[in-house]
């Protein structure tokens, strides 16, 4: 296992998030909170958790940010791009996530965040009306790109931060099969040029910031990094990358009583699945696979066909504009245990959804700037924790096991900074990207 190097967190990080709509604003609402003091950062891992260390015999189980050099929150400088050019503090507003009396005490900062252009086609996000904040392309999406490594180049220089990381927090994007110019850097470098039609909006983007050295992470469902040149670019130019798709829902449900299922050796035969959610993600049609997939998964009925062989499994996504950034998650489990006796368990999960993204969007962007500075790059395989579908290095099908995945990432920050592994059924879950 090679020694661990990690550079310190001195001076400003730079978070940037392409969409600056409900779960932006209330990212960085919630940072500016905390730092007033307003408010606890609750389901920040980064924040709240604590670790467990090896070697220490002193203070053993510190919190994570005090154990391990991550950048502070009064550190962070916020910016991005969105379609709307409304403020963070009339966007928040709008979004209708948080209450009046949680924004107005941190207005003037939320004021003076202000999204930049964005590059953005009703192609592959509809239903958006009435945007007005839209890059004039000279041409050609490498042109596009270009322009959004301009933007980068003057964040940096007028905020004066000395690190960059990035975020996807916009609008779920129409999915398309990947082609030939997603294969290689070469091909999609010469796509850009040539405004091949595959390419999406995020994946200008990803481009942009991989090709400026910033790290991403992709918290939606599209095809962004995940695709062949967005990987070499990530190995050339030697940025970490991660995605997809914030767990945020039902999903972050299914992989914790999935797991605890398994490991009492209950049996399965049914889990039905209804989403109701009311926010733009709706809006786009969503992939029920990597619902179904999650499940199959964990549950291994290859290996256990007695308990989960025979599992129906049965996924529904409906959109209700009435639910607004509410979600709905409600699940119907068929059990069965000792000698077959059938038992149920009923969940109805009424979050929200940015509530429950806004954390993700602080632990990301702080162990993201961390990979950076440890000298990590290409896919993240450790931040899997926070995704429905987890990009792997491999190309595999990922850990979806929620308390596996924990372990893996709380071991991968004690190798960083030089301490025992803690295993779990043996194994170390240590990642070497």
């Amino acid at each position: 296992m090679p020694e661990p190097t990690l550079i310190p967190a001195n001076g400003k990080l730079g978070v940037l998030t392409p969409g600056m709509g409900a779960v932006a604003t209330t990212f960085i609402s919630g940072v500016l909170a905390a730092r007033k003091g307003y408010a606890e950062p609750v389901g920040s891992l980064s924040q709240m958790a604590h670790i467990r260390l090896g070697k220490r015999t002193d203070d053993r189980n510190p919190l994570i940010r005090d154990f391990v050099p991550l950048a502070r929150l009064d550190d962070l400088e916020f910016g991005g791009w969105d379609p709307y050019s409304d403020d963070a503090y009339i966007a928040a507003m709008k979004a209708g996530v948080l209450d009046a009396r949680h924004i107005e005490g941190i207005g003037d900062e939320l004021r003076s965040v202000r999204p930049m252009s964005a590059v953005f086609s009703p192609k592959w996000v509809r239903n958006l009306d009435g945007v007005d904040q839209v890059k004039e392309s000279a041409g050609t999406l490498m042109d596009d790109a270009e322009a959004l490594m301009e933007d980068i180049d003057r964040f940096r220089a007028e905020k004066q931060v000395d690190r960059l990381v990035a975020v996807w927090c916009g609008s779920t994007e129409a999915y398309e099969e990947p082609s030939d110019v997603h294969l290689e850097l070469g091909s999609f470098e010469q796509g850009l040029k040539e405004n091949d039609p595959g390419i999406s909006p995020s994946q200008v983007y990803a481009y942009a910031c991989l090709k400026m050295g910033v790290p991403f992470a992709n918290g939606a469902p599209n095809l962004t990094v995940d695709i062949p040149a967005m990987i070499q670019l990530a190995a050339q130019e030697k940025v970490p990358i991660m995605g997809k798709d914030f767990k945020t829902g039902q999903t972050l449900i299914k992989t914790m009583i999935a797991p605890g299922l398994k490991s009492r050796m209950l049996g399965i035969k049914g889990w039905f699945s209804t989403n109701i959610l009311g926010n733009r993600d709706g809006e786009v049609l969503d992939d029920p696979d990597s619902k179904l997939g999650v499940l199959e998964h964990i549950l291994q009925p290859d290996v256990y066909p007695t308990l989960y062989g025979d599992l129906y499994h049965k996924v529904r996504i409906n959109y209700y504009p009435p639910k607004g950034d509410d979600k709905e998650g409600w699940d119907h489990i068929d059990i069965f245990g000792w000698l077959g006796y059938p038992m149920q368990i009923k969940v109805d999960f009424l979050c929200k959804d940015s509530i429950l993204a806004a954390p993700i969007v602080l632990d990301l962007a702080l162990f993201m700037d961390l990979a950076a500075r440890a000298g990590k790059s290409g896919v993240q395989e450790w931040l899997s924790f926070y995704f429905k579908s987890p990009q792997t290095a491999t190309g595999l099908y990922p850990e979806n096991d929620l308390f596996i995945q924990l372990t893996k990432l709380k071991n991968n920050l004690r190798h960083m900074m030089g301490e025992d592994l803690i295993t779990h059924l043996g194994t170390e879950y240590y990642d070497e990207a």
